[in-house]
């Protein structure tokens, strides 16, 4: 499975370093191929190196204002002439989403997800990673549009949520298994 990680390039502390490559580890330990924006500094570098530390591939999607600090040892390594075709090309690529912690760059890539899958214009499993409690208030905001009538499909058919990196791949393992035997039943 292609998963792809929205997170933060930011250096930061354990709290945040620990999980995530963890997380990573299960990546690459899983056989999965990571899908992310291609950088080679903070927790990007983090994930990338604990999934090609666990024996998976990485595919990174960076920009062209960007590509100074773009991993040198991908396995493939896409140069998008913008933000918007980094998105997109991102989600080509991936079969499955993981939203990690991050700033404005890393929320803006996970409500475009989110708004895309509300309109089916994509059916892959989204996970929201809330390491440390970092999305609670989002999580909070995202179950009151729910419970409020501002989505039109329920939050659980947009997203899961997640505490642990175990429970994001198990999820998405099982959503995408689920989704190819009803694939093959058709």
């Amino acid at each position: 499975m292609n998963i792809c990680v929205f997170l933060s390039a930011a250096d930061l502390d354990e709290r945040y370093t620990t999980p995530a490559r963890e997380f990573a580890e299960l990546i690459g330990k899983g056989g999965h191929t990571l899908v992310w924006g291609g950088s080679d500094s903070g927790l990007m570098k983090v994930v990338a190196d604990g999934v090609q530390g666990a024996g998976g591939r990485v595919v990174g999607v960076s920009v062209d204002f960007l590509h100074a600090v773009a991993r040198p040892g991908a396995d493939e390594m896409v140069i998008a002439k913008d933000l918007a075709e980094r998105k997109a090309l991102l989600l080509t690529k991936s079969d499955a989403i993981v939203i990690m912690v991050g700033g404005t760059g890393t929320l803006d890539e996970a409500t475009e997800i989110l708004e895309l899958k509300k309109h089916a214009l994509h059916t892959k499993p989204v996970v929201l990673l809330n390491t440390a409690g970092f999305y609670d208030g989002l999580k909070q905001q995202f179950r009151r549009m729910d419970e409020e009538g501002f989505l039109p499909v329920p939050l659980s058919d947009l997203v899961f949520f997640a505490e642990d990196g175990a429970s994001a791949l198990a999820h998405l393992e099982a959503a995408t298994s689920t989704a190819a035997a009803e694939g093959a039943g058709a």
